[in-house]
């Protein structure tokens, strides 16, 4: 067990040192299905409040500079409709959000799908919304921290473990070769996050 212990000495190294690196990088990441496409999400919590307060300036940091335009004038022709009340308002907010948000997608070169229910938020996100909100960082930071060490524990004993008898047979042998994959994935993932090779939001 010396050679696992000497591993995982690295791995704890390695994540003790990087973990407030790793959370900036999640924070600042974001795919595919992110929440930025949800009812619940910050875009259209902020369309909310600019089509309440009639005004589009606070909207455009979401969108490119050459988006602007198409923008406001989705915007105007929203509040147009809005002042209609009841059924109108509720379609001319829906409409706005999806050209929003569409628009919103497409800077950061990723598909539109539609508008997500606030229920698909997943709830590290909302937890990184709360931490910016309350600005304070400290328990966005003790769960994500606590969640990787023990998915980094986990991994290790059972690699570890499965090591151990590496060579008694070839099932054990085979054994231990899919745990030392996950293993080494798992730590892989988390080194590519720390990278940034997954960044979102990126300049383009």
């Amino acid at each position: 067990m010396k050679k696992s212990n000497s591993i995982f000495k690295r791995i704890s190294s390695m994540f003790v040192l990087t973990i407030l690196v790793t959370f900036t990088i999640l924070i600042n990441t974001q795919p595919t299905y992110a929440h930025c496409d949800t009812l619940d999400g910050p875009v259209i919590k902020a369309a909310r409040t600019a089509l309440k307060e009639k005004n589009v300036t606070s909207l455009l940091k979401w969108v490119r500079p050459s988006d602007e335009s198409e923008i406001k004038k989705a915007f105007k022709m929203a509040l147009t409709v809005r002042s209609n009340g009841g059924e109108a308002m509720k379609l001319a907010d829906l409409y706005f959000f999806e050209t929003l948000v569409r628009i919103h997608r497409s800077g950061e070169g990723v598909p539109y799908t539609g508008i997500k229910p606030a229920s698909t938020i997943d709830p590290a996100l909302v937890l990184a919304d709360k931490a910016l909100e309350n600005n304070s960082v400290d328990q966005l930071v003790n769960i994500l921290s606590n969640a990787m060490e023990k998915g980094i524990r986990k991994r290790f004993t059972h690699a570890g473990e499965s090591l151990n008898h590496s060579d008694d047979n070839v099932e054990s042998g085979r054994k231990f070769v899919k745990a030392y994959v996950t293993f080494t994935h798992y730590i892989e993932g988390i080194h590519g996050l720390i990278k940034g090779n997954s960044a979102h939001h990126e300049e383009k």
